[in-house]
């Protein structure tokens, strides 16, 4: 097919006008999910340790984070899906090497382990002496744990689902995107935990925001100076828009949280707010990267 001297054709050639990928059909309601996945797995982790080392106020407030936030993003997942039989026919099957299967299975297993053990924070105190009470309540700490130890799968397998796609800009970047997701998953978790936990109890919560938004900060900014073919779709447009909200909030939220967080609790609970919408708007960011690096020529057919 001959095509006019300068036409964008010319410049970025596709299949006879058809661009060379599809781009992926999902909607923002996944970036919301992905973000209140990584919130919840953050959570049950803090809630786990602070279960372990007596810190009661923030054990409850993570506890009941982590289920809110799962349960929510349960809610945007299916929308995305269309309907929930989907997620329920994902179910009928387990491939190990399909990051939506193991993600799917993943998330069958924490939700109900979260739930049990934000359960027993929930149960009244009348409640706690008769034998439901008693066994709920015994309960509650090896379902933490386990909401724990599924944790750190919970809030990376995403990641591998992003970079195991044909999209360019998630595709070259999965190296980062698992120490992306992970690290702004704890610092998520950690502003939360500043938010619910008075600042004498609060001490791990600013440890892993501080963490993992140094983290989440540094592999971000080599994302964006990787050279890559596809990096530049992460300096323009919508994605860096919400990318440079996403670090201005997250680098205002670690440092008001190591300055103040400790002696104000004022302070805390508005870093830890700049931190939950740092974290959100880091996933809106990379969501919109890799649906413009899959509708734009010039990324897509450099493959």
């Amino acid at each position: 097919m001959i095509e006019p001297a300068g036409s964008p054709v010319e410049r970025a050639p596709t299949y006879y006008g058809r661009p060379v990928l599809k781009p992926p059909v999902w909607q923002e309601d996944i970036a919301y999910y992905f973000f209140l996945g990584g919130l919840a797995a953050g959570s049950s982790l803090l809630a786990a340790g602070a279960d372990r080392t007596g810190r009661p106020a923030l054990r409850r407030g993570c506890r009941l984070g982590a289920l809110v936030a799962v349960s929510c993003g349960a809610v945007f997942l299916v929308r995305d899906l269309g309907r929930p039989g989907r997620f329920h026919h994902m179910l009928r099957v387990a491939k190990p090497t399909s990051p939506m299967s193991v993600g799917t299975w993943l998330l069958t297993a924490y939700g109900p382990m979260a739930g049990i053990a934000a359960a027993a924070e929930l149960l009244p105190r009348r409640l706690r002496r008769r034998a439901p009470g008693r066994l709920l309540g015994a309960a509650a700490r090896p379902a933490g744990l386990a909401a724990a130890a599924l944790a750190p799968a919970v809030a990376a397998y995403t990641a591998v689902l992003l970079a195991d796609t044909a999209v360019p800009a998630w595709r070259e970047a999965q190296t980062e995107l698992p120490f992306i997701f992970t690290a702004s998953a704890a610092a998520s978790a950690g502003g939360l935990g500043m938010i619910v936990a008075p600042p004498e109890q609060a001490a791990p919560a600013r440890r892993l925001a501080q963490y993992g938004a140094i983290v989440e900060l540094l592999v971000s900014r080599q994302l964006e100076e990787s050279g890559s073919p596809a990096a530049g779709v992460y300096l323009t447009g919508e994605a860096r828009r919400q990318l440079t909200r996403a670090s201005t909030l997250t680098a205002v939220g670690v440092l008001g949280s190591t300055l103040l967080g400790r002696r104000s609790r004022l302070a805390a609970i508005a870093s830890g707010i700049a931190l939950l919408a740092g974290g959100f708007f880091e996933r809106l960011g990379l969501f919109h990267a890799g649906v413009a690096s899959a509708t734009d020529p010039k990324y897509a057919n450099r493959r």
